[in-house]
């Protein structure tokens, strides 16, 4: 019971929470038990790709957290595609899925309780094209850092602070090189060292983290990263503990540094700046899905899903005089116990009556731009309810 004798709708009583409890670690442990299981034949994670141009396919992913209050659908049925040599951005609000959806695809969700329990995510490795969901750790190890990274947004967290920057970046390249000798692996970090814009890299090489600055440290997590080359770089909100002038130089290095290794990168952000600068491709997600979904010139110029124009019309334009900064009503449901109908309904500002129903399919706008909202049902135009939107609002204005 809440205050005043009123009943907590979140409420759950203790004989609850030990039945959740109990049936989830039964769900986790048959998991755990196939995942961990010895000698994995290859038939269940080599498979192939729907195109053969693309390093990343997340197939109806479904990863899942396994609490003792329910089930939390961090990711719920997500399907975007990372080209070769591309860069997709993956935008949404805190909460939304984006780093889970990274992490489901490093194998990096926390286990047991995280689990991706549906769908694939198939990685090209030019070689072999594995169903990272089915891969066993053995072949992961081989691939994370390797053939897939990952930039943090926190490099003080990220670098170990009692070991000097020489050991922590010549421990990768020694990990996925072991015919180098010691004195080739300080070569190749002295090189990396260099190529991430650091001028006296012999010197860094010798130094702990705390003896450098943020933008330091995360040009070493840059180096750290592409040590060894890798097909796809995944950089999750890099530059957010970064001041402006140094996450311009973050960026331009991340970009340079793509393009010299034909790579691929999956950048996650909350700074639709950085993702306008930076994306050939734009990812929307809200609620653990994708709700829109295009090239950053779609995204952009004819942003279609409700939730896209609210993110548009929340960032600051430079010039324009205003009140009050939009921000989107309401907030994002309970991902323990998630509405059958669109999961934005609530806090839309142009729903209509087929809201209510099932959750919305996803229509083709183009064929790069999709969207998954029942105003385009019956009128498949990228952008014009933005403009309807805005034009009502206009009138109401004047």
């Amino acid at each position: 019971m809440g205050l005043f004798g009123k009943k907590n709708e979140n409420y759950i009583s203790s004989k609850e929470t030990k039945r959740i409890s109990k049936e989830n670690r039964r769900i986790t442990g048959e998991i755990e038990k196939k995942r961990n299981r010895k000698n994995i034949p290859e038939s269940e994670y080599i498979t192939k790709m729907k195109n053969p141009d693309n390093v990343v396919e997340f197939d109806n992913v479904h990863t899942y957290f396994f609490t003792d209050i329910g089930t939390v659908k961090a990711v719920d049925g997500v399907s975007f595609e990372v080209p070769q040599g591309k860069t997709v951005g993956i935008v949404g609000e805190s909460g939304c899925g984006k780093s889970v959806t990274s992490l489901s695809l490093m194998q990096l969700v926390q286990r047991p309780q995280g689990q991706t329990v549906e769908g694939e995510i198939r990685f090209n490795n030019g070689d072999k094209v594995y169903n990272i969901v089915n891969t066993p750790i053995t072949e992961m190890q081989k691939l994370r850092g390797n053939a897939m990274s990952m930039i943090f947004q926190e490099p003080m967290t990220s670098l170990n602070p009692v070991f000097r920057i020489g050991e922590q970046v010549d421990e990768i390249v020694a990990l996925h090189n072991p015919t180098m000798s010691k004195e080739e692996v300080k070569a190749r970090t002295i090189e990396m060292l260099k190529l991430v814009g650091i001028a006296n890299s012999d010197g860094v090489y010798r130094m702990y983290p705390h003896e450098l600055s943020g933008g330091m440290r995360q040009r070493i997590c840059i180096a750290i990263g592409l040590a060894c080359n890798p097909r796809l770089i995944i950089a999750d909100e890099p530059t957010t503990a970064l001041d402006v002038t140094i996450q311009a130089q973050i960026l331009d290095l991340m970009r340079n540094l793509k393009d010299k290794i034909n790579s691929s990168i999956m950048l996650i952000t909350h700074d639709l700046g950085v993702i306008a600068e930076m994306a050939d491709y734009v990812v929307v997600m809200y609620a653990g899905r994708v709700v829109e979904k295009g090239t950053a010139r779609e995204i952009f110029k004819n942003p279609s899903h409700p939730y896209t124009i609210g993110l548009m019309r929340s960032k600051p334009v430079v010039g324009k005089q205003v009140d009050k900064l939009y921000s989107i009503p309401g907030k994002v449901p309970n991902p323990i116990n998630m509405p059958d109908y669109c999961y934005f309904k609530d806090r839309c500002e142009l729903c209509c009556e087929k809201c209510s129903g099932s959750y919305p399919g996803v229509i083709k706008l183009s064929p790069t731009h999709e969207v998954s909202c029942y105003r385009y049902a019956d009128r498949p135009e990228a952008g014009w309810l933005m403009g309807e939107h805005l034009g009502k609002e206009g009138a109401s204005e004047r």
